[in-house]
Order: C-alpha cells, then sequence, then structure tokens
C-alpha cells in the first residue's frame, strides 16, 4: 500500500470511537503529526487515553488537549497549572473558530486563571496575556462575574470594579471602601463611568471606539448631550440607560424614524411618549411601540433587540441563560401573536417541554430555526429539517445530543453531498453508497458500522475510502494497532 495512505489512516484511527486507549496513546507520538493534535482537541478521550493527553511531555498535545469541548471541562484543572504558560493560554483562549454553543469554565479553573501570579516557566507569555485571553474568550460566565464582588481573593474583587456598571449601589460602596488597597484603586478609577462630570472631562481625550461606548453606557452631562444632537451622534443615545428623560422625549420626537423607532423599544417610556409613538406616522415605529406591552425591564427590551434584525441564520453564540427574563416571560412570548416574541421564546432554553412541542410546529420558519438550534428538548425531526434546509447552522447541529443518527436513508439521493454524507453514516442503511460521486460521501459511507471487518479492507486501500475505514468502529483493534505499525515504525505487519 502506497504512503499516500498514510495520513488518511492517522486521521481515521484518530477519530475511531471504539478505538481503544492503546491504540489512542500510540497517536500521541511525534510521528503521527497533525493526528495526534486533531484527535486531542476534536473528540472524547477514554480515561487512560485522557490521563496520557494531561500528562504528556510534548507541550502541543496538551496545549491541543486544552480545546477538548468533548471532555467534562472540569477535567482540565490540571491544565490551568500546567507548567507552560502557552498550555494555560490555551484553556483560556479556547478555540479560534468560536462554537455556538459557549462553554463556560468551571469556577475553579477560572479562579486559578485569574489568579495566578505568573505566566508558566517557559516564559512565552505573562500572566495578563494569559487573564487578556480568557476575558475576550468568552469563557467566564455572567454568574462567575456577578459573584466577583463578594470573592475572597482581593485580584478578583479588583476585576469586579471593573465592571462598575453592572454593580449594584452596595457592591460599589462595599469596593470603595474594600480593606486592600489594590481593590480600592480600582474602585476609584473606575466609579467616572456613573459621574457625569467626570465622562464630560474625559470624553474628549478618547478614541472614537472609546467615544461610541461613553455615549452607549455611561453617565452624561447635559453638555454631552446637547454635543450629540449638534453633531448627529444622537442615536448613540437611544439604548443609554442613563439617558434623561428629557433626552429621551426629544429623540422620540425626532425628525428620522429610525431614531423613533429605536426608542420605541426602551422600557422607561412615559405613558405619554407611548401613546405618542403609538400614533407615530411610521409603521416600523408604531409595530416596534406595540411589539411588548409595558411595563418593560432592561432585560426584556435586551432579549427582543437580539432577534430583531437577524434572520433565520443568525449565528450568535448561544450561553447560559441570564437570571432575567425568567420562564414566565419567556412562556408568554412563546404564545404571543407576535411572530418576534415568539422567535424570542424560541431562543430561550427555559421553555416546558409542551411551548417546545408548539413552537417546533410554528409557521414562522425563523421560530423552528431558532428552537432546533437553542433548546435541548427540540425534537430530532425539526433538527433534521434545519440540517437539511439551513447549512449554516449544520457544524452546531452536529454537535446536539438530540440529533438523529439513524432513519436518513430518503436523504441518500440529496443533491446536497453534505446531507448524502449524513445519510450514508447511518447503520440501519443496507447498502452504504462507497461509490458516490462526491468523495465526502464516500468517506462516511466507509465508516458505516454495518460494513464487515472484510469488506473493509478493500476500502482500506482506496484513497477516497481510507479514512473512513479506518474510522469504522467494526474494524478490530488489532487491525488499527497494524495500520499504526506501518503509518509509524515502517514495519510490515500492515498489507
Amino acid at each position: 500500500m502506497s504512503e499516500s495512505l498514510y495520513e488518511p489512516w492517522l486521521r481515521g484511527v484518530a477519530f475511531n470511537s471504539a478505538a481503544p486507549s492503546d491504540v489512542l496513546i500510540r497517536l500521541m507520538q511525534a510521528a503521527a503529526g497533525e493526528a495526534g493534535l486533531l484527535m486531542c482537541t476534536g473528540r472524547d478521550l477514554p480515561d487512560a487515553a485522557f490521563d496520557a493527553a494531561l500528562r504528556h511531555p510534548d507541550r502541543r498535545i496538551r496545549q491541543a488537549l486544552a480545546l477538548n469541548r468533548h471532555v467534562d471541562a472540569s477535567r482540565l484543572a490540571p491544565l490551568a497549572t500546567d507548567p507552560s504558560g502557552l498550555v494555560r493560554g490555551r484553556l483560556a483562549r479556547g478555540l479560534h473558530d468560536f462554537p455556538r454553543w459557549v462553554r463556560p469554565l468551571p469556577d475553579d479553573i477560572l479562579v486559578t486563571l485569574l489568579t495566578a501570579q505568573d505566566g508558566g516557566e517557559d516564559g512565552k507569555v505573562t500572566a495578563a496575556d494569559i487573564v487578556g485571553e480568557l476575558v475576550s474568550s468568552r469563557h467566564i460566565p455572567e454568574s462567575f462575574y456577578r459573584s466577583l464582588p463578594g470573592r475572597e481573593h482581593p485580584t478578583l474583587r479588583r476585576y469586579a470594579a471593573y465592571r462598575w456598571q453592572s454593580l449594584n449601589p452596595a457592591e460599589r460602596e462595599a469596593l470603595l471602601h474594600d480593606p486592600h488597597p489594590e481593590v480600592r484603586k480600582a474602585a476609584q478609577g473606575s466609579s467616572w463611568v456613573l459621574d457625569a462630570e467626570a465622562v464630560e472631562a474625559k470624553l474628549p481625550s478618547m478614541g472614537p471606539r472609546n467615544e461610541v461606548w461613553v455615549l452607549s453606557s455611561c453617565a452624561l452631562s447635559p453638555a454631552v448631550i446637547e454635543k450629540c444632537f449638534a453633531d448627529g451622534t444622537m442615536h448613540h443615545l437611544v439604548w443609554n440607560p442613563h439617558t434623561p428623560a428629557d433626552a429621551v422625549t426629544r429623540l422620540a420626537r425626532h425628525p428620522e424614524a429610525e431614531v423613533r423607532e429605536l426608542i420605541a423599544a426602551r422600557p422607561d417610556l412615559e405613558p405619554d411618549l407611548v401613546a405618542e409613538l403609538l400614533e407615530d406616522p411610521d409603521e416600523n415605529v408604531r409595530a416596534r411601540v406595540r411589539l411588548h406591552p409595558f411595563p418593560r425591564t432592561w432585560a426584556e427590551c435586551w432579549a427582543i433587540r437580539l432577534v430583531i434584525g437577524h434572520g433565520p441564520d443568525c449565528l450568535l453564540p448561544i450561553t447560559e441563560p441570564a437570571p432575567e427574563p425568567g420562564p414566565d416571560w419567556f412562556a408568554a412570548c412563546a404564545v404571543s401573536e407576535e411572530p418576534v416574541l415568539r422567535r424570542v421564546a424560541a431562543n430561550s432554553s427555559l421553555l416546558s417541554a409542551d411551548l417546545v412541542e408548539a413552537l417546533a410546529q410554528d409557521d414562522d420558519e425563523e421560530v423552528r430555526v431558532r428552537l432546533a438550534c437553542r433548546h435541548p428538548l427540540a425534537p430530532p425531526h425539526l433538527l433534521l429539517d434545519v440540517f437539511v434546509t439551513r447549512p449554516d447552522h449544520r457544524p452546531h447541529l452536529l454537535t446536539l445530543r438530540g440529533f438523529p443518527r439513524s432513519g436518513l436513508a430518503h436523504l441518500i439521493g440529496h443533491p446536497d453531498p453534505e446531507v448524502r454524507a449524513l445519510a450514508a453514516a447511518d447503520p440501519a442503511l443496507p447498502v452504504p453508497p462507497v461509490d458516490d460521486p462526491d468523495e465526502s460521501v464516500c468517506r462516511a459511507a466507509a465508516a458505516n458500522p454495518s460494513l464487515t471487518p472484510e469488506a473493509l479492507e478493500a476500502l482500506l486501500a482506496n484513497p477516497r475510502t481510507a479514512q473512513g475505514a479506518a474510522a469504522n468502529p467494526s474494524l478490530p483493534a488489532s487491525r488499527m494497532h497494524a495500520l499504526l505499525d506501518r503509518c509509524l515504525n515502517g514495519a510490515s505487519t500492515a498489507r
């Protein structure tokens, strides 16, 4: 057999679900190249193989393991104190191409990374570099951020001060009088964001990006407000919770309909403004103010805002449910006559089984797509329908536990090869299509567990099917070892 088959064999065995630990551990040697690294990142590992990767002398193996989303994140805790800062940094950063579901790291790992005194013995990165990776990674859940003001370690309370606007008055006061000087210093340095005069003084020295953040989130003086109206940046004020009532009124009466439409979504509109906007000459403004009856909360408005303007192919990240809005509010949205509110409900994993069943049959496609991607109880038939009709969601759908893997024979003739490849892997398929014109379908068919070990031999020798055959769980472990002998040692035991 040609050496050109070595790479597909290695990759196939690396992702063979039936491969025992002793096979997988062999793939961690340098001779296995990328296959071993991809394996440590891209699949669940049996205990012995996981332990071998966790303690492997090659830093690259540990770095690859740090990116693994298929194992329980708590098992990665030793990597937070790895001798190599590059390994710690990889754990903090996670994958470059963010998956849809953002898996939070456990509290103990977060605490270890955030309070580390050094960046590892290899001196490649600093502790601050690793924290920067972590903060930008989305691995820190909001629940952890909310816990920071009460944490014992002063470094964590100092980080709490950097999120000044999210703290309640009692937390701010406690941090300003914290027993640790670094925490007090951080609190004093952050408190300006709620001081309108301090904001006005700082604004001229800020760059354009920071200026947008300030205008849309900080306390603003009358002079800053007037400047926004004068220079045409008043739209930044629309979603600022600190925008004063008189400015909100001016925005609600702005000549541009787009500004009035945005302001119509605020939760703090006075009743007279609500009545005025309900009679607005622009239908979009009227629809926006009708969308959800008052009283509203900021959390409800943000939940709606995450839906408006995004179509069924929206790929926004999926994070842990926020404490607000609660299940009752999402349940009310689920039975609303407004499609937008049903889409909002479909975004929530808090819906009951009966509401999920109802939304799975909703007339609005975006409702069904959002439900399939975000709710753990979404029915398998819906997951499959969305897979077939919405290619952008396929990588995420394939990670879901409820996604169907059998009963797919009706898709074997589908014009889309990605759909045919899914069907080709169905173990109930009578004859897997190993001769399909598309190589990805051939590879999936060759991995079908309905094939016998004898049938796999010819497929192992074919470049179009070699990887799939090596990944086939019907392949005996002894044959896997023989393939690795040939690839890694140049032995002649693989024929």
